[in-house]
């Protein structure tokens, strides 16, 4: 009997936060980010979770050599800031893509919420965060992954245009209705592209539901088992990679726990694991699936109210994408680089005004005291931002402005204008009336001839 897959996925993520940006600095600061909080929470994620995570995943790959497989997307967002503040952290990935066993998938470069905004934009963020990850861990990325899983059939499509293969979503219960998330699907507008859809509760019981205890490597064995007993193919097990040690802190026996799972798994019998695109080569898809309205991984609704539930994101969004045709004009580096950390997606997740059943997971994540503040920070930035490139925007008008002629150069340009409009006119005539013209032409010759002899 051929084993069932198990498919382990990490988003690895850090937003680049802005400052405290007030309303005077408009016009006259154009530095928008925190750097001391960027550099300090990320130096405190990469001790407390990547460093000593990188570190188990390699060497548990090495003890049971090679049949632990794992995929990461790593946002373009926060390799710049690996790059910057923590170096190491690349090495260890680096570190794991060597294995040969740890699949790089793509997203977009700013972790943004571009396939919802600007589909030029969205493929523009995805071929720029390739060729980060060929750059920085010399593999070219075959599997997408979107922004916080947010996808859609026309979603589906852009990705299989972009010549992607295999696609990670979420398994929401109002999409899939009866059907089971540990199949392969494909996508109902373009079949070909293959669809991975994320198990939420079993991801969850280790992301969310680790801390309240009595999870065992061998119990979690069990339930994947059970997950699959009724049929199912692959289990995807898909998180945020600071589960381990930020969210779900060391003392919880999250860290053992990972270490001793993969070991039960392999001993089981029962799955092996796989990466995303080859989970996809392995098994068939048993259905195209439709989903016509926008799915994500966040929160009760899986939906996208998590970015754009309210007036304050949808306001802050339209405003930024509004700049998009007059930015595409410019050839201004900066400006670029500002309009993509502006569209990270954490942005506007800290707007939201949801209270009620994920407020503790919105206010947990958030560094603003208030939804309200997060928008008139990010606002007051977005609005320095819109002068920069209404400013860009005059210089090129004065640039290629025409010269205004004088009455005298205008009556000979209007003259000038005529003379090409019959010229035109001349020459556009049609080859039939040229023809029949000239076949009339001997016969009006003989007619002058004959006035000219009654004349005399």
């Amino acid at each position: 009997m051929a084993k069932k897959s198990l498919c382990l996925y990490f988003q690895v993520h850090q937003p680049t936060r802005l400052r405290l940006y007030r309303f005077f600095d408009i016009g006259k600061d154009s530095h928008y980010y925190d750097d001391f909080a960027n550099r300090t929470i990320l130096r405190r994620v990469a001790q407390k979770c990547y460093l000593p995570m990188n570190e188990l995943l390699l060497e548990a790959i090495k003890a049971n050599k090679g049949a632990l497989k794992v995929a990461f997307s790593i946002s373009g967002s926060l390799m710049e800031q690996l790059d910057r503040y923590a170096p190491e952290v690349l090495d260890s990935f680096r570190a794991l893509a060597e294995t040969g066993c740890v699949e790089f998938l793509s997203e977009t470069y700013y972790h943004s919420l571009a396939a919802l905004g600007n589909p030029v934009e969205f493929r523009r963020q995805v071929l720029k965060h390739r060729e980060a990850v060929e750059q920085y861990f010399g593999v070219t990325p075959k599997a997408f992954r979107n922004t916080e899983l947010i996808y859609n059939n026309n979603i589906g499509k852009m990705v299989a245009d972009l010549g992607f293969n295999t696609m990670l979503t979420e398994g929401a219960r109002h999409i899939m209705g009866w059907k089971s998330s540990n199949y392969v699907y494909g996508n109902a507008d373009a079949p070909k592209l293959r669809l991975l859809l994320r198990n939420y509760s079993l991801s969850d019981d280790i992301a969310f539901r680790f801390g309240n205890g009595g999870i065992t490597a061998d119990t979690y064995v069990q339930w994947l088992k059970k997950a699959i007993a009724e049929g199912g193919d692959v289990v995807n097990l898909f998180m945020d990679y600071e589960t381990f040690g930020e969210h779900q802190k060391a003392e919880t026996g999250i860290f053992e726990f990972m270490r001793s799972l993969p070991a039960a798994v392999i001993a089981d019998g029962t799955f092996q694991f796989v990466t995303p695109s080859e989970a996809t080569k392995k098994s068939r898809p048993v259905a195209n699936l439709d989903v016509p309205e926008t799915i994500s991984w966040a929160d009760e609704e899986r939906d996208v109210t998590a970015w754009l539930g309210n007036e304050l994101q949808q306001d802050a969004f339209n405003k930024l994408y509004a700049q998009y045709e007059k930015l595409s004009l410019l050839e201004d580096p900066a400006l670029w680089n500002d309009f993509g950390h502006l569209s990270e997606s954490d942005h506007f997740y800290y707007m939201c005004t949801k209270f009620f059943s994920d407020g503790e997971v919105h206010k947990y994540f958030n560094p603003y005291d208030t939804p309200y503040e997060a928008f008139i920070n990010y606002m007051n930035v977005l609005s320095d931002f819109i002068i920069r490139v209404n400013d860009e925007i005059s210089v090129l008008d004065a640039n290629f402005a025409p010269s205004v002629p004088t009455p005298a150069s205008a009556s000979v340009a209007k003259s000038s204008v005529r003379k090409v409009a019959v010229a035109q006119k001349k020459v556009t005539k049609s080859p039939a009336k040229t023809a029949a013209k000239e076949e009339k032409a001997p016969e009006a010759k003989k007619k002058v001839a004959r006035t000219a002899k009654k004349t005399k």
